[in-house]
């Protein structure tokens, strides 16, 4: 009789996401079992305790799936799983705090997608702009940005020390060139949107980033996309539903992308790569690399 497939669901937080829980469950895992209050000195053991208790085959039907709430935290949790597997004994990892990792993923394939399908270009060069970037989703998306050739800016719309700290973390940790830029007046305001080519919205729903006197201060804005799916929109013109329609804003030429349409690549990505670890013969180690390149197979990039 074949082992189950079993995935240890590992977060810091009290409670275990309910969005992951239901996407393990879809991707075909027989069980998902939550650990909460993790930290990141007991990772070791609660791996090494996964690894040695069903045999090297029964660790090929054993995940680790890594969420919270902070970006860094995640990663270093996903390095001390790694560190801790002693092969043939290892199992397959997965990381994706708050679902940053995935939806950030989603949201910068998205622009891509639209870039090339509305523009015939990419990211390289283009200067993008991300508002709520110091939160876990605008700052994963900024990594992702900046290693696709972008110029990056994490607005700081009334104190930019949040958006210098994510900056430096940025940067520290994926060798990004990412920075902060101050917009806590009207004039820098608009000096800022008078370079902005891409814009994202990130900020925690329900809160309007961008209006329209900002749009009508963007000459060059090719696309603009929004993760925030409870009214008001982030970006003031996109409906969740958007998919490249055209938004109102000073270049004439912008598309805006709305939260359902980067969900929906999201969703697909997250259990993507959750079935991917089931299927695989050897462990994974699926971070937001991983992330971004299953989005684009999902998006049509690649």
């Amino acid at each position: 009789m074949e082992k189950p497939y079993i995935l240890h669901l590992f977060t810091p937080m009290a409670q275990a996401s309910p969005f992951d829980v239901n996407m393990a469950y879809d991707a075909g895992y027989d069980a998902v079992v939550p650990y909460t209050h993790v930290a990141l000195d007991q990772v070791a053991a609660l791996t090494q305790d996964a690894i040695f208790s069903r045999g090297p085959k029964g660790a090929k039907r054993t995940g680790i799936f890594i969420g919270g709430r902070e970006n860094g935290l995640a990663a270093d949790m996903l390095d001390a799983a790694r560190k801790a597997m002693v092969p043939p004994f290892e199992v397959s990892v997965f990381v994706d705090p708050s679902g940053a990792f995935t939806t950030a993923a989603a949201m910068v394939a998205a622009v891509e997608k639209h870039l090339k399908k509305s523009h015939g270009t990419d990211l390289k060069g283009k200067t993008v702009m991300i508002f709520g970037g110091s939160g876990p989703v605008g700052a994963a998306a900024a990594v992702l940005a900046s290693q696709a050739g972008a110029k990056v800016g994490i607005v700081g719309r009334e104190d930019t020390t949040r958006a210098l700290n994510t900056t430096e973390d940025c940067n520290r940790r994926y060798g990004t060139n990412v920075e902060p830029v101050e917009a806590n007046t009207d004039s820098l305001k608009a000096a800022m949107m008078q370079k902005a080519e891409v814009a994202l919205a990130t900020a925690k729903a329900g809160y309007r980033v961008v209006g329209r006197e900002l749009l009508a201060a963007a000459p060059k804005l090719l696309v603009a996309a929004d993760v925030n799916a409870v009214p008001p929109s982030g970006i003031e013109g996109i409906d969740a539903m958007d998919d490249g329609k055209p938004l109102q804003a000073s270049s004439g030429k912008a598309v805006g992308i709305g939260a359902l349409a980067i969900g929906n690549i999201k969703y697909q990505t997250q259990r993507g790569l959750l079935e991917t670890m089931l299927k695989a013969d050897k462990a994974l180690y699926l971070d937001l690399r991983d992330a971004f390149a299953e989005a684009r197979k999902h998006a049509g990039i690649v």
